[in-house]
């Protein structure tokens, strides 16, 4: 997905964020929000990928700081949060393709830039449902597949897609994969650490790189060609599907993901802040 006007406004609430919680520094804060800026405008064009300016910004700002993991306590909260948020809706889903991706789904609320309690509210005032809603398509391309990626998004989130897992391992080899080194909230081996799933997510491997969503032009070599073999490549959340829209539409890829802002909601042609489950 090719970047908006509208990306200039987030990619500035990014830096400011960012460098906030890299550092008390205010004279290394204001450093890290100048040059991250300086770099959104250089590389913001027609043509860029959102993912890859924000990259970029995330980089000079753990450089310029020296904090290699500025969402750490972030993610601490996240994880802790998110445990407690589970247990409050697991027993709305029962045990279904169908109703385990809602519940898989219904985590992506979760967003950095949203306080964890209005977050708490939105999971717990009603069940979810799809404004594009191929939820019934899942349990077939997982009884066909052989070896699935699932690609994992925030940290809080792993709680939310460990009983679409163990439902998916009944059928198919999945693996889960996760961010090689911190980015924004994003998921690590660090966090399904901290989490102590370890035990129940099962296989990881991580793409290699610290973007969000995936650049391929980073991404290690195992990762790339674990997602050419793949059979069926399950993504979680917006990064994923800026970075993998464009690919072609084969039924490889099933976007699972809430609709979090303007640009990403027009692409997918739903109202702003639905839920989505799109074979693509």
């Amino acid at each position: 997905m090719r970047i908006s006007t509208e990306c200039r406004g987030c990619l500035q609430k990014l830096a400011m964020q960012a460098s906030d919680y890299a550092t008390e520094a205010q004279d290394l804060r204001d450093e890290a929000r100048m040059r991250a800026e300086e770099i959104m405008n250089e590389r913001l064009k027609p043509d860029s990928l959102s993912i890859v300016v924000a990259t970029a910004m995330h980089d000079i700002i753990r450089k310029i700081t020296r904090n290699t993991d500025p969402y750490r306590m972030v993610k601490d909260v996240e994880i802790e949060e998110s445990r407690l948020l589970f247990e409050l809706v697991k027993d709305s889903y029962s045990e279904s393709f169908i109703e385990y991706v809602k519940l898989a789904a219904l985590a992506n609320a979760i967003d950095f830039f949203k306080p964890i309690e209005e977050v708490k509210r939105e999971i717990t005032k009603n069940k979810l449902s799809f404004a594009v809603d191929d939820s019934a398509l899942l349990e077939g391309l997982v009884r066909k597949a052989a070896f699935v990626l699932y690609l994992a998004d925030n940290a809080g989130e792993v709680f939310f897609d460990i009983p679409l897992l163990r439902l998916m391992r009944k059928y198919a080899k999945v693996i889960y994969v996760v961010k090689e080194s911190p980015v924004q909230n994003d998921i690590t081996l660090e966090e399904i650490r901290r989490a102590g799933v370890e035990d129940q997510v099962g296989e990881v491997m991580t793409t290699g790189t610290a973007t969000p969503g995936i650049d391929f032009s980073q991404a290690s070599p195992g990762f790339v060609k674990a997602f050419e073999q793949a059979d069926f490549v399950f993504a979680k959340g917006m990064g994923y599907y800026e970075t993998l829209d464009e690919f072609p539409s084969e039924g490889k890829i099933y976007f699972c993901l809430k609709a979090k802002c303007g640009p990403v909601s027009r692409s997918l042609n739903v109202p702003l802040d639905s839920y989505v489950a799109k074979l693509h």
